[in-house]
C-alpha cells in the first residue's frame, strides 16, 4: 500500500471504532474508486448487507451525468430501497473519505430521499 491508501485505511479503522450499525440504525458505508461509487446498508450485529446501490446499476448507467451527480442517484437509490425495507435512521460512514465531493454528494442525496443521520 502506498501512504494515501494506508492514512486512508488508518483513518477508517479509527472512524469503525466509534461507528457500527444495528439491525434498526445500519451503517450507511461508502466505497469510491476512481470511476464508480457504491454505497451499502450493513448490519454490523450480524455481519450482512441489508442493501446496496451503485452507480453500475443500469437506471444511473443509462443516464450520461457528471460523477457527482451520479453519486447523489446513488444516494436516492439506496435511500429508497432503505425506506421501503422500513428503515429511516442510519449511520454515515463516510470510510476515511473527506466528507467532499462525491462522498458528500451520496450522503446529500440519501437526505433528500427521507433517510435521517
Amino acid at each position: 500500500m502506498n501512504n494515501k491508501t494506508s492514512a486512508r485505511q488508518k483513518i477508517r479503522y479509527r472512524i469503525r471504532k466509534k461507528i457500527g450499525g444495528t439491525t434498526a440504525t445500519p451503517r450507511l458505508s461508502v466505497f469510491r474508486s476512481n470511476t464508480d461509487i457504491y454505497a451499502q446498508l450493513i448490519d454490523d450485529t450480524t455481519g450482512t448487507t441489508i442493501a446496496a446501490a451503485s452507480s453500475k446499476q443500469k437506471d444511473i448507467t443509462a443516464q450520461k451525468a457528471p460523477k457527482i451527480n451520479k453519486s447523489k442517484m446513488v444516494g436516492e437509490a439506496i435511500a429508497r430501497k432503505a425506506v421501503e425495507l422500513g428503515i429511516t435512521k442510519v449511520v454515515f460512514d463516510r470510510s476515511g473519505y473527506i466528507y467532499h465531493g462525491r462522498v458528500k454528494a451520496v450522503a446529500e442525496g440519501a437526505r433528500e430521499a427521507g433517510l435521517v443521520f
